[in-house]
């Protein structure tokens, strides 16, 4: 044999007979009926599941497990062949990792790694991952003979926005390095044990079942997914043995490349395992082999700015300064003027800088934008992006919108040299590169003087707020002529299309009907593409000629029939990103609203990430369907079933979110007050017969509306 198939096999044999070891050790002390599973996931050993519908429910279930491992792993000359044996290996991972849980509890609590990835967080990565915000996903594996390498590396794949996950002595590597670390900073530790680079594993293959809708089982499916959809590659550093090799084969296997820091020489394959020792030449190679392209953006401030940065959390003992309308006023501002009226550039500062020696400031950010195609219902777009740029700056922490807003600048971005005038210069230029296709000249005033702050926000920004609220407010699905399309998702989940009304809002959350509309008009063949309202053949389900023929066109012939309205009638498809799923409860006639945050059960009997199983992919299953949180309160909410009124329970946190938006719309749509109170919540049960109880007692409408089913 070849050196390189050796190597894989010799890993893979170590690791089978590790693996088989393992399992007889906990049959022995725990018995064969011992449960066993991954925390906060509705794919079992997702691996195993994936690649052969079996779902590991107990440690009985694993033998068999360890018998098509050990099938996999053939010892033939052949690289095909050695490529099996290295999902060997990563199935073998799989079962070491889970045996950790077989107690129950966090075995990485006390470890500088997070283990195993739940199902909620890799449904959050769905929309950064689509819109390119997450153009990539790195594994970083092993220990590097000099630290900076690594630290180097890691730090410009954060740059970059690239999600990077760490496995090994690089952990610490980094850490000392001054690498920010956490899920929120897109750089992830793993765990030390090489077994723990399954969990980046897992989230690939998850991928492909959650957005995907690869079914169980189908292992060519499944491969033929993580390699042509899932960004992701491998580097490692330092020297690596057999059992990192026979590791590396099974990333191969899915698609992932991988660059090693040593000289493979004549064993390497190009396009998949490749040297690179030249540790500046390692993230350009990486990307290379994975075909990303990174737009970067030039910007003259004194720090980073990357959207790996969105996540930071600067506390109060990190704080240099703060802008917090709980103390002094604040406001955010986008206004269209004429060409006369805007000088492009022009920054201007009204008020004290932050090296005046003072902690607490007001903020009024206030932008004027000209431009041939611009449209006053592009400000609010432009406005709601400014919570994304603020915190793409390394050492800034932005929170709110409009009037209530908090800016954190940290005591290194301070250091660093940021300044006011650098928000101003974010601004300027995402604008102008992000909407260049309607703003051709922008100019930018900040107000930190609390008083011409307070004179802004009372005197310009509020009546313009309220002024959008009220045609906002006026707007409905009959008062225009044409929804639109978004396909951003279909990079993950190319069987599903968004339809975004005035009334509904893409699933994800971040889709609304001016934002579809300033999509299109930013990017006229870009994914959201105008439906104009024609055919109308049911007006209760909302089924209309043009949008079955607009779904059918953006879904490539995998849905043809969908409703506006209805979660029973070909209800609207998801991709998996979906902030919240709604799923028919049949003891109390009603429906459950469950978001992706809440970890227990519900009284359908299922979690969420069950309830969320169910659809997906582009899936229509009747009696379930994503969607985003605002929709909750939304007129047009399952109005073909009844509406809001079908609603009977519902996490207390989300319920607490939408309440004051959902008893307006019950107030107004059927007269009822407090209608959440009559919702129940996991505080009350998540029993059905205990809810259908609390009902009863509660006198709620649903007990009075027909039968679902």
């Amino acid at each position: 044999m070849s050196v390189l198939t050796d190597l894989i096999y010799g890993g893979s044999n170590a690791v089978a007979g590790l693996t088989e070891g393992a399992v007889n050790d906990a049959i022995a002390k725990y018995g064969a009926d011992k449960e066993i599973a991954f925390p906060d996931t509705a794919y079992f050993f997702p691996t195993i599941y994936a690649a052969t519908g079996v779902k590991v429910k107990t440690l009985g279930d694993l033998p068999a497990c360890v018998g098509v491992l050990k099938s996999l792993i053939t010892n033939q000359e052949d690289l095909g062949q050695a490529l099996n044996a290295g999902l060997a290996t990563a199935v073998g991972a799989e079962i070491l990792e889970g045996l950790k849980y077989v107690e129950g509890g966090d075995p990485y609590a006390n470890e500088s790694g997070i283990g195993f990835v739940p199902d909620p967080i890799i449904r959050s990565l769905g929309v950064p991952l689509v819109t390119g915000d997450i153009p990539g996903v790195a594994v970083v594996l092993g220990k590097a003979e000099n630290a900076a390498d690594v630290v180097k590396v890691v730090k410009d794949y954060q740059s970059k926005g690239i999600m990077t996950f760490l496995v090994g002595d690089c952990i610490e590597q980094c850490a000392e390095g001054g690498v920010k670390m956490g899920l929120e900073l897109r750089v992830i530790p793993l765990g030390h044990d090489v077994t723990s680079v399954i969990h980046v594993v897992t989230v690939a293959i998850r991928a492909a079942l959650i957005f995907g809708n690869v079914q169980p089982g189908n292992l060519a499916g499944l491969l033929d997914y993580t390699k042509n959809r899932v960004p992701a590659f491998v580097n490692t550093f330092g020297a690596i043995d057999a059992v990192v090799v026979s590791a590396g084969a099974g990333a191969i296997a899915l698609g992932f490349p991988v660059v090693v820091d040593i000289d493979l020489g004549e064993n390497q394959v190009p396009g998949a395992l490749e040297s690179v020792c030249d540790h500046s030449e390692t993230v350009k190679k990486s990307l290379e082999l994975r075909n990303i392209k990174i737009k970067t953006t030039e910007l003259p401030i004194p720090v980073a700015f990357a959207a790996a940065f969105e996540g930071e959390i600067i506390r109060k003992a990190d704080m240099k300064v703060e802008f917090f309308s709980g103390k002094n006023p604040t406001a955010e501002l986008v206004l269209m003027k004429d060409m006369s009226e805007v000088e492009d550039h022009k920054i201007t500062i009204i008020g004290k800088d932050i090296d005046c020696g003072e902690k607490d400031f007001a903020l009024a950010t206030y932008v004027e934008v000209a431009g041939k195609k611009m449209q006053p219902d592009f400000e609010s777009v432009i406005e709601r992006k400014f919570h994304a740029w603020f915190n793409y700056m390394e050492g800034v922490m932005h929170t709110g919108q409009r009037n209530q807003v908090r800016i954190r600048v940290s005591n290194a971005a301070y250091d660093a040299g940021l300044r006011i005038r650098d928000f101003a210069e974010v601004l300027y230029v995402m604008i102008m590169n992000e909407f260049d296709a309607v703003v051709d000249k922008c100019q930018v005033t900040l107000i930190t003087d609390a008083a011409e702050a307070a004179k802004f926000r009372d005197e310009v920004a509020m009546p313009r707020y309220n002024a959008r609220d009220d045609r906002l407010a006026s707007m409905t699905d009959e008062s225009v002529d044409r929804f639109y399309t978004c396909i951003l998702c279909q990079s993950f989940a190319p069987a599903h299309c968004c339809v975004v009304t005035p009334e509904r809002l893409g699933l994800c959350g971040a889709v609304s009907w001016l934002d579809a509309k300033a999509t299109n008009e930013l990017n006229p063949n870009g994914p959201c593409q105008p439906i104009f309202k024609e055919g109308l053949l049911d007006e209760r389900t909302g089924r209309y000629e043009s949008v079955n023929k607009m779904v059918a066109e953006a879904t490539h012939g995998a849905v043809e029939n969908v409703t506006l309205y209805s979660i029973l009638e070909d209800p609207m498809t998801s991709c998996g990103c979906f902030e919240c799923i709604c799923g028919i409860e049949p003891v109390s006639n009603g429906v459950i609203v469950v978001n992706r945050e809440y970890k227990g059960m519900t009284p359908a009997g299922m979690t969420f990430g069950e309830l969320a199983s169910c659809t997906g992919g582009g899936v229509q299953t009747p009696g379930y369907m994503g969607h985003g949180r605002h929709f909750i309160a939304s007129k047009k909410f399952a109005s073909a079933e009844g509406g809001i009124q079908r609603i009977v329970w519902m996490p207390k946190e989300l319920k607490d979110d939408v309440a004051e938006r959902l008893n307006k719309t019950a107030q107004e749509l059927y007269g009822i007050e407090n209608f959440t109170d009559m919702v129940a919540d996991e505080t009350v049960t998540t029993d059905c017969e205990e809810l259908l109880n609390w009902l009863t007692e509660k006198g709620h409408p649903v007990l009075g509306l027909e039968p679902l089913m």
